[in-house]
């Protein structure tokens, strides 16, 4: 009932295309119907493709795990395929102060481009001292991790004002590793797990760029053949020509 209700990711078996197994790298996809979503005639199917996951799940996790509210400030770590969409999202959902954090000169400036307020270099810069600054010393509403990694999530709570929530969407198997218990107590930190999107955000996302209220088109960095996969992988892996996503039409 879960599944077929559009609330995919609360499945008591899941089975997540490309996760539990393959994907749509073929000819021909087989998909359970409660999942398709139509496509607007006006959008671009480069960009419906993109529209899954890499904007989707930011989506969800800022809309409906974060609860993003109109007039907080916001801090997003990693400014890639998911990040990038993460900054249009926050911007359109209202936020008063955008952080982007990432290493990457490119990066930052593609996050400032899309509605960043301020883009902070993570391995130069003091990233608290600059969110302190900018929220008067109270910090950020929130913060979201956007990359998987215990660097960042140690760095993110430490810029967090008090009740200030922590989103996990970057993926590890690593252990995690968040410092003392008692600071999260003290200040009344939360800190959320996410996966995922629900069929009702995609609807949503479609009708949005159907109505010209999100714009994709700087995201679609390349479309290739099937044949092409494996160097399109490696570009994005080595982040060659500083990609946001490729997109693999298998029939030409």
């Amino acid at each position: 009932a879960r599944c077929r209700s559009g609330r995919l990711e609360e499945c008591l078996a899941p089975e997540i295309m490309g996760f539990m197994y393959d994907g749509a790298w073929a000819e021909y996809v087989l998909a359970p119907f409660y999942a398709l979503s139509a496509v607007p005639d006006n959008v671009p199917m480069e960009q419906a493709a993109i529209v899954a996951d890499a904007v989707s799940t930011p989506f969800a996790a800022l809309s409906d795990r974060a609860a993003l509210r109109p007039g907080e400030s916001v801090g997003l770590w990693g400014i890639g395929g998911l990040g990038t969409h993460a900054v249009q999202i926050a911007r359109l959902l209202g936020a008063g102060l955008i952080v982007a954090v990432d290493p990457l000169e490119s990066a930052r400036k593609r996050a400032l481009s899309l509605g960043a307020d301020i883009a902070v270099d993570p391995a130069a810069e003091d990233v608290q001292s600059i969110t302190a600054r900018e929220t008067g010393g109270v910090g950020l509403d929130l913060a979201v991790d956007l990359v998987g990694k215990n660097e960042v999530l140690m760095q993110a709570q430490w810029c967090l004002a008090r009740g200030g929530r922590l989103v996990m969407v970057g993926l590890s198997l690593d252990p995690l590793e968040l410092g003392p218990g008692i600071l999260f107590g003290a200040r009344s930190i939360s800190l959320l797990g996410h996966l995922g999107y629900r069929k009702q955000h995609l609807d949503d996302l479609l009708s949005l760029v159907s109505r010209g209220r999100l714009d994709l088109s700087g995201s679609i960095s390349d479309v290739i053949g099937l044949d092409e996969v494996p160097d399109g992988v490696r570009r994005l892996s080595e982040k060659e020509g500083d990609p946001v996503r490729i997109v693999v039409r298998p029939n030409g």
